[in-house]
């Protein structure tokens, strides 16, 4: 199967908001909020729509970002994920999907928790560096 993610970059103070994977593939990993896209709806539906349902966050004005392409061989699956910046945000994270994810937590970009989910895994192989992380970018 080839799909398309949407991983959500949440990021205040300078850190990025991570949550540690469980009950799915990639179980035991830290992943930023996201998911599947449904049909028809666009990135950022998507990136809203999850960001409410996994944290009870609103999402603010954002912008797209990178994208990066992860296969899963042990479902047999293949995502290419795009990734939504997301400076602007309301609320308090909260853990509302406690079978997908074991609760919600704040780290720096430079000093990010492993395992890393595979999207965010790549997205930092490639050096991206979140604009408003205060970190310089990568050359």
């Amino acid at each position: 199967m080839i799909g398309v993610g949407v991983g959500i970059l949440v990021l205040r103070d300078g850190k990025v908001l991570l949550g540690r994977r469980r009950g799915s593939h990639g179980a035991g990993t830290w992943s930023a909020p996201g998911g599947r896209l449904e049909y028809g709806e666009t990135i950022e539906a998507c990136a809203h729509r999850e960001l409410l349902e996994e944290t009870g966050l609103e999402l603010g004005p954002s912008e797209r970002g990178p994208y990066t392409s992860d296969v899963f061989d042990e479902v047999r699956q293949h995502y290419l994920t795009a990734f939504v910046l997301a400076p602007h945000t309301s609320g308090e994270p909260a853990t509302l999907e406690p079978d997908k994810c074991e609760g919600w937590a704040w780290f720096d970009w430079s000093a990010l928790p492993e395992p890393l989910f595979a999207p965010l895994q790549s997205l930092r192989d490639t050096g991206f560096v979140p604009p408003f992380s205060g970190l310089a970018r990568s050359a």
